[in-house]
């Protein structure tokens, strides 16, 4: 059998002794902690040189290696000159390779673990490859080094490896010539909990680095945190999950029952035993053993993840809808032209959390984050794509920080550039434009508001969709097409119609199709109207001309029809876009303009996906998949969402109000000379 023995300047209340099996090798590997102790340390090289296999130093780092630069330590390295016929070992190659390869394989698992997360290391000089491993999933970064090491909490600490870089070369010639026992986390044998890193703790959503400094630094309430470390005993790791500790990662696995995971200079070790080498062993040699005994990472969920969380973003409809965040209410008072252009270059902003929203099919509570973006459509539409695109970006790693695993985008950042493809491919969480469940809500509103005009279920209807080619008017007109076949496609761009006219044909033979440049020679003869474009202007449709008892669909935002222009036609039905009342108890903590626990469709899809546990980029582009929309309408009477009450300018459409409505339009068709309705009976 193998021994090895690792000599650490910790505490000798962690020490042990345990035999390990390693590729079909036995290995006794014992660890004695010298409480900072370095003439004890010294005595016990010697003690045990020639009598084990290889010898461990732990806490012990003869050179550092920041990037390129060494700065060597002349007592660690006296130290392990003590040995003379065993080989010692720090630590360090094992540092380089298998903790490089536990991160990689550790996000593999869990692809959110670092993204855009804050992450604390908290020894960067003596876990530089560790922290460049890190560096890579574009983490905010914070090394706690400087109060680690030197036990100063007022110098600001490294926020990147160039800043570590920049620390090492000005703190590690001083720290080398200071005595081990002052720079230790165990210093002249102290224990306990030392508070001068707890703000930096407390900041952090992941924790890296050697155990025995989170042992010595870590905060009693770690809750929601993520720890990756090196060598926590079964008792450490209990203590860890009552901490609150969401995710342990231990970048080694576990080697035995009674003491799984070892630190970095006792699996060096370890190597050095089976290999029998006589020296500490290279890069390549620790890579090949590596591969052969399949060691990699550790995950452990020590307390149930964050429920489910999706994000959200909005942006203000109209310059004086600024004033509503309790940042800006001054804005009132502001020329609101100068407002409109200053708030257009804020970063996004956190407005609230939503809760109480839960599946009716698994009684699971998803979490939502609502973000905001201070520009106005007017701002977006004058303004390149790659203005917008910025700053969705950030906000969709803004969300994922705060625990998001998908985006939704709302309002007019979902039809700015290319309808969320880009801002998709720059991040890491799922995007969603909703517009999927969008066009599957204004269908069902436009259905019951049709039959609500007509009495019943109609003979005949002819639909018009404005703004067809749009993403939302191409699935709807493609739909309606299968449903009513007689559809008429309105849009600026001939090219684009054709191409549409030409699907809907082919998906649907039989259908009647006609493509137009211009609305107004066919809305006299339409009994729905679905308006679905982008325009600021809002006089897309010619309200005057509009049929007898006409529904008109009202989709954009902001919406095409002006509630002064449909007053002059008390006998059309204009309902906003369907909207969802959501499951549970919805509390937006925000006011999003609408009734207790009702949402616009696109936010909905966003929580849809979060119920159904669909984390990917779901609905995205001018192109939305009649697929896609026949799977969110399935999840939406899964999970128990309902279509909302039909809205008129904000107010429920009352049976009282369909009535008058319909006495206004068959009294019209008299004074026009147009002839009565036809419907047939509901249950026929």
């Amino acid at each position: 059998m193998k021994r090895v023995v690792s000599i650490s300047l910790g505490s000798s209340l962690r020490d042990y002794q345990i035999t390990v099996k390693v590729l079909g090798q036995h290995v006794e590997v014992r660890r004695i902690g010298t409480n900072g102790d370095v003439a004890q340390a010294m005595a016990l090289v010697r003690e045990f040189d020639g009598k084990v296999d290889a010898i461990g130093l732990g806490g012990l780092t003869p050179v550092f290696r920041i990037g390129r630069a060494r700065y060597p330590h002349q007592e660690a390295i006296h130290i392990a000159a003590q040995a003379q016929r065993t080989p010692v070992v720090d630590g360090g190659v094992v540092k380089a390779t298998l903790e490089r390869w536990a991160i990689a394989q550790a996000v593999r698992q869990l692809p959110s673990l670092l993204r855009y997360k804050r992450v604390l290391i908290t020894s960067g000089v003596e876990r530089y490859q560790l922290a460049a491993a890190i560096s890579q999933y574009e983490p905010e970064l914070r090394f706690a080094d400087p109060i680690i090491h030197a036990g100063i909490p007022f110098l600001p600490p490294p926020r990147s490896l160039e800043q570590l870089e920049l620390y090492a070369a000005t703190a590690l010639p001083i720290l080398a010539l200071l005595p081990y026992r002052f720079i230790h986390p165990v210093a002249l044998g102290q224990e306990g909990f030392d508070s001068r890193a707890v703000e930096l703790f407390r900041w952090a959503d992941v924790i890296a680095g050697d155990f025995a400094f989170i042992r010595r630094f870590a905060p009693n309430d770690l809750t929601r945190k993520t720890i990756i470390t090196d060598d926590p005993s079964p008792a450490e790791i209990e203590d860890l999950r009552r901490r609150g500790v969401t995710t342990l990662v231990t970048m080694t696995p576990p080697l035995s029952n009674e003491r799984p995971f070892l630190a970095a200079d006792a699996l060096e070790a370890v190597i050095t035993a089976i290999t029998e080498s006589t020296r500490q062993p290279g890069d390549a040699e620790v890579i090949d053993f590596i591969t052969a005994a399949g060691w990699g990472p550790t995950v452990q969920d020590l307390n149930p993840r964050p429920k489910p969380r999706f994000a959200f973003v909005i942006h203000p409809l109209r310059t004086e809808l600024i004033a509503n965040h309790k940042w800006f209410r001054w804005t009132r008072y502001m020329p609101q032209r100068l407002v409109e252009l200053v708030a257009a270059h804020f970063p996004p902003l956190y407005l609230s959390r939503i809760r109480g929203i839960r599946s009716k099919a698994t009684g699971e509570e998803v979490e939502g984050i609502l973000l905001t973006l201070g520009t106005t459509p007017r701002e977006m539409m004058r303004r390149p794509p790659g203005f917008t695109y910025r700053r969705l970006i950030k906000a969709a790693r803004m969300a994922e920080r705060m625990g998001a695993q998908i985006m939704g985008l709302g309002a007019f950042t979902s039809v700015v550039g290319d309808a969320g493809i880009t801002v998709a491919q720059k991040v890491d969480i799922g995007i969603t434009s909703g517009n999927s469940l969008t066009v599957a809500a204004t269908l069902e509103a436009a259905k019951q508001a049709v039959v609500l005009m007509k009495g019943g279920r109609p003979e005949r209807v002819r639909a018009v969709v404005i703004g067809a080619t749009g993403s939302i008017g191409a699935v709807c007109a493609r739909l309606l097409a299968q449903a009513v076949h007689d559809v008429v496609l309105v849009a600026p761009r001939a090219e684009r119609l054709i191409a549409l006219k030409k699907q809907i044909e082919a998906e649907t033979p039989g259908a009647r199709v006609v493509a137009a440049t211009y609305a107004d020679a066919y809305i006299g003869d339409a009994d729905l109207i679905i308006t679905t474009t982008s325009a600021l202007t809002g006089k897309v449709i010619n309200i005057d001309k509009l049929k007898p008892g006409a529904v008109v669909c009202d989709v954009a935002r902001p919406p095409d029809v002006k509630e002064e222009d449909a007053r002059r036609r008390p006998d059309v039905l204009v309902i906003e876009s369907g909207e969802i009342v959501l499951p549970g108890e919805p509390d937006f903590g925000f006011d999003i303009d609408m009734p207790p626990g009702t949402a616009y469709a696109c936010l909905s899809e966003t929580a849809l996906l979060a119920m159904e546990g669909k984390f990917e980029d779901y609905t995205l582009g001018r192109n939305i998949e009649i697929e896609r929309v026949k799977e969110v309408y399935r999840l939406w009477k899964k999970h128990g969402l309902e279509l909302a009450r039909l809205r008129s300018f904000g107010v429920y459409v009352t049976d009282e109000m369909i009535a008058e409505k319909r006495r206004l339009a068959e009294e019209r068709r008299r004074q026009l000379g147009l002839p009565a309705e036809k419907v047939l009976d509901q249950s026929s």
